[in-house]
């Protein structure tokens, strides 16, 4: 690794010579603005929009324009003299428990490497850290602009990770935090079984970049003249009905398959509980229009028997008038046959 800084961290009276080296790096898959039809690289010129002429990078300043649209020019010497206590040294100025720094804060990370001359204070600051488990606040200045920052101990190094001004964070202002969202006691014993039992130690060589791997194997297919397949993802069925069906769904395929495919599992399960609720749904309305229409000859024999009996009593119509024909027909063929 190259170091990026030098300066000393300033522990009290202690002066600790260090260097800077970043931790982190982007293994992001990088691409040039090229020209469609033929492949060649789009490059941009620094033209001033007064004179029309391409401006030297030598000769760009900077500026920082007014609200009325005019423009304040900034040079290097200007900058050169401001006051910047902190220039070359990473100025500790408290000591503060680790879990009271917000991770939102937090913004690059670099490692400190001591000089030989500052071995063994810089060792006493990382072993005095490490033991008392608190991480050491301090300002430091990195590409002319002063930042407050944290020490820490990780693998035997001391990280400074450079933290945001608290004006930098911003509030969320969000409807909802407002509202009384009602959350049911058995959704929450729900919701903290699932997390008990998808609780493991977090290792970060088990995950991996699959959109970057794809486009690796994109670029690499094209370079080599083939055919690139996407791969078909199999999607599942609908969701849960209900937020309590999604986590019994969940909490279950948890429990039963483990690992890193719990996922595709609830989201599995999920589909079955809906397709199952959507079939106890449709028997039911075939069992109830099944009764209504059992019901209603019923209701018709009832309800004729029921001008039937009126019709005996006298009514127009119905059993009494067809008992009546009935009997007479009867008569009718008994003096026919004497």
């Amino acid at each position: 690794m190259r170091s990026m800084w030098k300066g000393a961290i300033s522990f009290g009276l202690v002066m600790i010579p260090v260097r800077l080296y970043a931790a982190t790096e982007q293994r992001d898959v990088t691409f040039r603005q090229v020209h469609r039809e033929d492949g060649g690289r789009i490059r941009f010129q620094r033209v001033c929009s007064v004179c029309g002429q391409e401006v030297p990078y030598a000769e760009v300043a900077k500026g920082y324009e007014l609200p009325d649209g005019e423009m304040v020019v900034l040079t290097d010497d200007d900058f050169a003299d401001l006051p910047l206590p902190t220039n070359r040294s990473i100025d500790v100025v408290q000591f503060t428990p680790a879990e009271q720094v917000d991770p939102i804060l937090h913004g690059r990370s670099y490692y400190t490497e001591p000089e030989q001359a500052g071995t063994r204070a810089y060792v006493l600051l990382r072993d005095a850290l490490e033991n008392s488990e608190m991480v050491a606040i301090a300002r430091v200045a990195l590409r002319q602009r002063e930042s407050l920052a944290a020490l820490r101990v990780r693998g035997g190094v001391l990280v400074l990770d450079t933290l945001l001004w608290p004006d930098e964070v911003r509030t969320p202002d969000f409807k909802f935090l407002d509202e009384d969202v009602p959350v049911r006691t058995q959704e929450l014993k729900m919701a903290a079984s699932l997390i008990d039992s998808m609780t493991m130690d977090f290792d970060p060589d088990e995950f991996h970049d699959g959109y970057r791997e794809a486009v690796e194997e994109l670029v690499a297919a094209k370079a080599a003249g083939r055919e690139v397949t996407a791969p078909v993802v199999p999607i599942s069925g609908e969701a849960a009905g209900s937020l309590a069906a999604a986590l019994q769904a969940s909490l279950a395929a948890a429990k039963g398959g483990g690992g890193r495919e719990d996922g595709r599992a609830a989201r599995t399960g999920r589909a079955a509980a809906a397709g199952g609720r959507r079939k106890s749904a449709r028997a039911d309305e075939e069992e109830e229009e099944g009764e209504e229409e059992t019901a209603r000859p019923r209701g018709r024999a009832a309800a004729g028997g029921g001008r039937g009996g009126g019709s005996t009593g006298g009514g127009r119509g119905g059993s009494g008038s067809t008992g009546g024909r009935a009997a007479g027909g009867s008569g009718r063929r008994r003096r026919e046959s004497a």
